[in-house]
């Protein structure tokens, strides 16, 4: 249990690092990104990006 919480941990830290090189890329503005306003708030669901990130991790996974 202890060991998937530092797992999770860590890959939050990671992403938050990441973010800004990511939006640089032009991830997070890719069409089937959703952005709209509910409540007066802003909301952000990146659908494609998830998509894409996770095919990219899975194909390094299966490389490595």
């Amino acid at each position: 249990m202890i060991r998937w919480m530092i797992v999770i941990f860590l890959a939050l830290m990671f992403i938050s690092w990441f973010t800004p090189l990511l939006n640089k890329l032009g991830f997070g503005k890719l069409p089937g990104d959703l952005r709209f306003r509910l409540f007066g708030r802003e909301w952000f669901v990146p659908l494609t990006t998830t998509i894409i990130l996770s095919l990219v991790a899975s194909l390094l996974s299966k490389l490595v």
